[in-house]
């Protein structure tokens, strides 16, 4: 993906951290895997760019778990801002990107 051949490494805030692990049970590194596992999805966050480009993607850990993250960039890092599992609708719209993507 183009968006990520820009990015050298992760910021990481402390307190979303903190807060991915305490409110979604996720774990920094598996937000790092999943950048690095395919398929991967991504997309601007349209709606909550109001102050800061967002993006969201699709993706999933060395595990398979199937995470959604919420990221912007700090200069050439990316910081992820959420990290949960993903719901039903995002699975099923993941599912199908990967097995329309193994066909092309």
């Amino acid at each position: 993906m183009k968006i990520f051949s820009q990015f050298t490494g992760f910021d990481w805030d402390d307190a979303n951290q903190d807060k991915n692990w305490h409110k979604h049970n996720v774990t920094w590194w598996e937000c790092e895997e999943v950048f690095f596992n395919q398929p991967l999805y991504s997309a601007p966050d349209l709606r909550h760019s109001l102050k800061e480009e967002r993006f969201y993607a699709l993706g999933k850990t060395n595990s398979s778990r199937l995470l959604f993250l919420v990221f912007t960039r700090r200069k050439s890092k990316i910081r992820i801002i959420t990290a949960r599992d993903m719901h039903k609708k995002e699975r099923k719209m993941y599912h199908e990107k990967a097995q329309k993507d193994s066909k092309v």
